[in-house]
């Protein structure tokens, strides 16, 4: 084990039932079905599940539960696929499927038919809840609970063949009517479904329960431990019965824990889905969702995923998390990691009067200002430069202690390069500042220059003859309420409109040219971006805002 003992509940489950040689091998498996994309609460279950399989030399696998297939598609399964190796997890074996084991669980379902355990009901929806009962009050027994065994049999049948239509019937377990588990009041196996599944097609026309068909399939391939979140506490009592009362190959336990509530966001797969379709976002990989296909398009990295769901509990209930408990791990791992670069997002153009107009030098910058293994990058320099408009001012009242940038008659550092003065400024019409005009302080590269010239600050620039024109995406929280979709709250409310600003016209130094998705900058002093891979191409480069330098939503 690479921990010295057990720290959580399912460790120190497993770790009995190993000492106690309830199992010889941990086998876990993930089970999403395949009807949107993962998000970060599915990342905290990936970990655990795959984390758990390293950690006791077992394995994990990967099955996907595609039994409804109205909402499912091939395209949610490449994409699940794409994360789970995206966070760097390999499961155990093939990809899995409960289609795979739809022969087997049907035929299960006809042996609990002619054990007396299970009938084909023919009430209406509305009357099955009706005759479920409350919570406070037993359900009753369906008309059609002693129907003959015979009977059930030929109907389950034609449902599966296709000779019935849906809502008609479903075939139900007969175990307890009266039970205070509202599971266990004769829930469904089975339901007429006849619009074609993406990976059988035709070839059924119904399809198991989830309750029926997760315990079978971990049967099926000797899981030891199936852990699920809370939700399904109530379910367990199910899962055991099925596992009980059919002929199965092994007798997996189900085990559950605290899901992740994260505040500022919405991880429903159902309002997923609304934001996508109504267009409140860029599809389910926009930056400002929690999906992990939008954290890696926002230039998250699979490394501070996996540190933010490693650092939370794996307690018996659920809890609220602070975003700014995952900005911590994206801000931490890119700080470490990120590569530098400068680009202005407000230009304004600084002449130096006093440097050559056809003189132009590269300048030796290091990529990491602690990473002397990351090399160093190449900055041109010349005559023209640009810097960030809000480093300049004409107000020369201002001490150096308000404002640390260039003002008008003084003097600032430009960042891994030479100190200039600012010695006067160009309006257009309107009276804006639309120029700048410096001279470059001599021998001060590298060097600080004489007292009376100490510079006010360091900002960053790029050489106006050789840059990137760019545009930058600052994505922000998607919602400025921590708790968008609480109660009877409605989430499309809180929607922050200034989740997404662009800014076009900006300008990046020459080595962000060659930036490719995937890896994350530091623009130094505004933030961390990456390259948008979607929509960025040879003519126009989008650069997405991964998060800023520091926690801006602190004392909102």
């Amino acid at each position: 084990m690479d921990k010295p003992g057990p720290t959580n509940f399912i460790e120190q489950i497993i770790s009995h039932d190993l000492e106690a040689k309830l199992t010889d091998r941990v086998v876990t498996r993930f089970p999403p079905e395949p009807n949107g994309y993962l998000h970060i609460g599915h990342a905290k279950s990936i970990c655990l599940n795959f984390g758990l399989a390293e950690q006791f030399g077992g394995v994990c696998n990967l099955r996907f539960d595609d039994t409804n297939p109205d909402k499912e598609s091939d395209e949610f399964v490449q994409a699940i696929i794409e994360d789970i190796r995206w966070l760097g997890f390999q499961w155990h074996g093939e990809v899995r499927f409960a289609s795979d084991y739809f022969e087997q669980l049907y035929l299960w379902a006809v042996e609990l038919i002619t054990a007396g355990k299970a009938y084909v009901c023919e009430l209406s929806p509305e009357q099955t809840r009706e005759y479920r009962g409350t919570l406070t009050e037993p359900g009753k027994n369906s008309p059609y609970r002693d129907r003959a065994i015979d009977e059930s049999v030929s109907l389950l049948k034609q449902m599966r063949d296709g000779g019935i239509e849906e809502g008609c019937m479903v075939l139900r377990a007969k175990i307890d009517m009266a039970s205070p588990n509202m599971n266990m009041r004769d829930p469904v196996l089975y339901r007429v479904k006849l619009g074609g599944h993406h990976r059988t097609g035709n070839q059924w026309h119904i399809y198991p329960s989830y309750d029926f068909a997760h315990g079978q399939e971990d049967a099926i391939e000797g899981i030891s431990h199936s852990i699920c979140t809370l939700e399904f506490a109530d379910h367990r009592p199910l899962y055991e019965w099925f596992i009980e009362n059919l002929p199965v190959p092994s007798s997996p336990r189900q085990f559950e824990f605290g899901r992740l509530n994260l505040n500022y966001t919405v991880t429903s797969k159902r309002k997923l889905k609304q934001l996508v379709d109504e267009q409140h976002v860029d599809g389910w990989d926009d930056p400002r969702l929690p999906t992990l296909s939008g954290l890696r398009r926002r230039g998250v990295s699979p490394a501070a995923v996996r540190a933010f769901c490693d650092s939370l509990a794996v307690a018996k209930t659920d809890g609220m998390v602070d975003m700014a408990q995952f900005d911590h791990f994206i801000r931490q791992d890119l700080n470490e990691n990120a590569p530098r670069a400068m680009c202005v997002l407000d230009p304004i153009k600084v002449t130096l009067t006093n440097w050559p107009d056809d003189e132009q030098v590269v300048l030796p910058a290091a990529n990491h200002p602690n990473r002397d293994d990351m090399g160093e990058r190449q900055l041109p320099f010349g005559q023209t430069l640009y810097i960030d408009r809000a480093d300049f001012t004409e107000d020369t009242s201002l001490s150096r202690k308000k404002f640390k940038r260039l003002v008008l008659g003084d003097y600032v550092r430009l960042r891994g390069a030479y100190v200039i003065k600012a010695d006067g400024a160009v309006h257009d019409d309107a009276g804006q500042v639309v120029e700048i005009m410096a001279t470059v302080v001599p021998n001060t590269l590298g060097e600080n220059p004489p007292a009376e010239m100490k510079p006010r600050g360091v900002i960053h620039w790029v050489a106006a003859h050789d840059c990137l024109s760019c545009d930058v995406q600052l994505y922000d929280r998607l919602f400025n309420d921590p708790e968008p979709d609480a109660g009877d709250k409605n989430f499309l409310e809180s929607i922050n409109p200034d989740s997404s600003v662009l800014i076009s016209g900006c300008k990046g130094e020459a080595s962000l040219m060659s930036a490719e998705p995937g890896t994350t900058y530091q623009f130094e002093r505004e933030g961390y971006f990456c390259l948008d891979a979607r929509h960025s191409n040879a003519e126009h480069v989008v650069f997405n805002r991964t998060i800023s330098l520091r926690d801006n939503w602190a004392n909102k």
